[in-house]
């Protein structure tokens, strides 16, 4: 049995450590709410303004001339990684970083093996896994989550786009944790460009007028309709981030407050034990000397 200073010691580890993980709990349940609010808004700006862009390309014969919406063979392709800059998170950036390999053996797995499939990396910790795992991180943005603001996001959005229209790569995806509550994190992989047009199943009898011409919108919206999807990807990975990081801190806390209590038992038998052995070693001298 450890010794009662020894115990004393882990017991005020175990406490300055059960502080801390609180203090971080608190810390990312406030952070949690504002990032809530900024997915929960921007979810139905972004759902309708994909409905109008499907609602206009499916009354439209030649909206494939959109370089954005061009479909190649996959030659070359780049996954985007999205995790945090830091840990303490559960298993929220391994996780991700294993459903961005499986995005990559699975479903590219001729472009991995002849070197054709890079990965961009939002998040230190995505980029520490991959880079160790030896995979080729072409491109990091790690400090858009220090201001994550739309105009930030929009300018590595543009540059995505301009290395998809350059024909620098095929085909681009996003992979990250979308947010459904605090407890849960859906780890989602979904095709950023070429843009793919859904054609309504329904024909809208509406007879509506363009102001402008319907071909000079589309132009408009698919770019901007990227950048919106692009950012709402940050935002549901910010705030799962900051739901994975307060469950974790929780369960931390939870787990210090069983290991005190524990570590106290213990040390209330060590103590007892040797309380014990001193009235025996008291009570063994006491007779020796009546003896």
């Amino acid at each position: 049995m450890a010794g009662l200073k020894e115990i004393r010691t882990r017991i005020a580890s175990v406490k300055t450590t059960r502080q801390v993980t609180s203090a971080m709990k608190m810390v990312s349940a406030a952070k949690l709410k504002k990032a809530q609010d900024a997915i929960l808004q921007i979810r139905p700006y972004a759902d309708k303004l994909h409905e109008i862009l499907t609602s206009l390309s499916a009354s439209l014969e030649n909206v494939e001339d959109s370089v954005y919406t061009q479909e190649r063979d996959p030659v070359n392709v780049l996954l985007i990684l999205v995790s945090s800059n830091r840990g303490l998170c559960g298993g929220f950036n391994t996780n991700i970083t294993k459903k961005a390999i499986e995005v990559a053996r699975e479903k590219y797995p001729q472009q991995l093996k002849l070197g054709n499939l890079d990965f961009m990396c939002i998040g230190k910790q995505g980029a520490r896994q991959l880079k160790h795992r030896g995979y080729s991180v072409v491109a990091d943005e790690n400090e858009l989550f220090d201001q994550l603001s739309f105009e930030n996001v929009s300018r590595v959005a543009a540059e995505s786009m301009k290395a998809f229209a350059d024909r620098h790569y095929d085909r681009i995806e996003l992979v990250y944790n979308q947010f459904k509550n605090a407890a849960v994190q859906i780890q989602a992989a979904e095709q950023f460009l070429p843009v793919t047009m859904e054609e309504n199943a329904e024909e809208n009898n509406f007879n509506f007028i363009y102001e402008p011409t319907k071909e000079h919108i589309i132009e408009e919206l698919i770019p901007r309709s990227l950048k919106i999807q692009f950012y709402k990807a940050l935002l549901d990975s910010h705030a799962a981030e900051h739901g994975a990081r307060m469950t974790a801190m929780h369960q931390a806390t939870d787990n210090a407050s069983d290991l005190i209590s524990s570590l106290t038992l213990e040390y209330n038998k060590a103590r007892q034990a040797s309380i014990t052995n001193e009235i025996l070693e008291i009570v063994s001298g006491a007779e020796a000397l009546n003896g």
